[in-house]
C-alpha cells in the first residue's frame, strides 16, 4: 500500500491548487480524481479569474496541472470507493489502488443538476451552461433562456435581463421557490417572459445550440424558441456519499470547514464547492484549495514533530 503525507480527493480548482501548496512545502501528495479540471474545465471562456484576461476552462485547467505536477504532485484517475480512519491517518480504497495518508483535503466539487434532455452533455459549453455568474457576460446583447424556477433561476433571469436582448424564463409549474424579492423584480423586467407549465423537449443546433423545442406540459403544446444560450439553473448535488458518517455536513449537504478548511475530523480537511463557503467562483475555490493545504502541512509536520508556523508570524 503506497503512502502519502497528503492525499487530495478531487482534481479541479480546489484540488489541483491544494496538490501544488501541499507539493510546495515538500510534502508527499497524491491527487485522486476522476476527470482534471471538473465543471471550471467544461466552462467555455473564464473571464474573471486574475491574470489570465479570456481563457478557456479546459486552459486554465490545464495550466493548473501543470503547475502542480512542475512541484511533486503525483495525479491518478480514480474513483475512491472507501475512506476509512486509521491509527497513523487515513486509508483509501480506489480504482487507481489502495493508499495511506497523513491527512485528507477533500475537493469533490458539486455536481450540477442536469435537465436530463438529449444532446445536453453534447452542448454543454456550446450555448448550454449551469452558472449565470460565470458565463452571463458571454450572451450580452442576445437571446436565452433560463430553466428553473427557485432562486438560482430568478436571480439568473433577473441578472441576465440586465446584460441580456430577451431573457425566457421556462418554470416546470405555476409555483415559485424564489424569495419574493426576486420574483417581483423578474416580473418587472420588460424583456423578461416567464412562460409557466414549461418544459425542455429537444435542445436543436449542431455545432452549437440553436433552438429549443419547450412543452407545456398542461396542454401539451409545443414551441421552438430561437436564442443564443440556455442556463440550467435547477441547483446542485453535492458529492458526499463517501464521507456521510466521517465528517459533519449542514443541512444541505455542505462539508462544514472553519476559516483554515478544517472539518469535524482530525486531519482531514475540505475546499471548494463542495463546503459550505457561500461562493462558487474558481478563484474562490483556488484560495480555499491553498488554505486547506497550508493547514494540512502544518498538521502533518505537527504530527512529525516538526514545527510549522504560519509565514507571517
Amino acid at each position: 500500500m503506497e503512502k502519502y503525507d497528503v492525499i487530495i480527493i478531487g482534481g479541479a480548482c480546489a484540488g489541483l491548487t491544494a496538490g501544488l501548496y501541499s507539493a510546495r512545502r515538500a510534502l508527499s501528495t497524491l491527487i485522486i480524481t476522476r476527470e482534471i479540471g471538473g465543471q471550471a474545465g467544461i466552462t467555455t471562456d473564464i473571464e474573471n479569474y486574475p491574470g489570465t484576461g479570456i481563457i478557456s476552462g479546459a486552459e486554465l485547467m490545464k495550466k493548473f496541472q501543470e503547475q502542480a505536477e512542475s512541484f511533486g504532485a503525483e495525479i491518478k484517475l480514480g474513483e475512491v470507493m472507501k475512506i476509512e480512519k486509521t491509527e497513523n491517518g487515513f486509508s483509501l480504497q480506489s480504482s487507481a489502488g489502495e493508499f495511506e495518508s497523513r491527512a485528507i483535503i477533500l475537493s469533490t466539487g458539486l455536481t450540477h443538476r442536469k435537465l436530463e434532455v438529449p444532446r445536453e452533455d453534447e452542448l454543454a459549453g456550446r450555448g448550454i451552461t449551469y452558472c449565470a455568474t460565470c458565463d452571463g457576460p458571454l450572451f450580452r446583447g442576445k437571446v436565452v433562456a433560463v430553466a428553473g424556477g427557485g432562486n438560482s433561476a430568478f436571480d439568473a433571469a433577473d441578472y441576465l435581463s440586465d446584460i441580456c436582448e430577451k431573457v425566457y424564463l421556462l418554470v416546470r409549474t405555476d409555483q415559485y421557490r424564489a424569495e419574493q424579492i426576486l420574483i417581483d423584480s423578474v416580473k418587472k423586467k420588460q424583456n423578461v417572459e416567464i412562460m409557466n407549465f414549461t418544459e425542455v423537449g429537444e435542445l436543436i443546433g449542431e455545432k452549437k445550440l440553436e433552438k429549443i423545442k419547450v412543452i407545456n406540459n398542461q396542454t401539451k403544446e409545443e414551441r421552438e424558441i430561437a436564442l443564443n444560450g440556455l442556463f440550467i439553473e435547477i441547483g446542485y448535488r453535492t458529492q458526499t456519499d463517501l464521507i456521510k458518517g466521517l465528517v459533519d455536513l449542514d443541512e444541505r449537504g455542505y462539508v462544514i470547514v472553519d476559516n483554515e478548511n478544517k472539518t469535524s475530523l482530525t486531519g482531514f480537511f475540505a475546499a471548494g464547492d463542495i463546503t459550505n463557503t457561500p461562493f462558487k467562483q474558481v478563484v474562490i475555490s483556488a484560495g480555499e484549495g491553498a488554505k486547506a493545504a497550508l493547514s494540512a502541512s502544518r498538521f502533518v509536520k505537527n504530527v512529525n514533530g516538526i514545527s510549522d508556523k504560519p509565514d507571517w508570524k
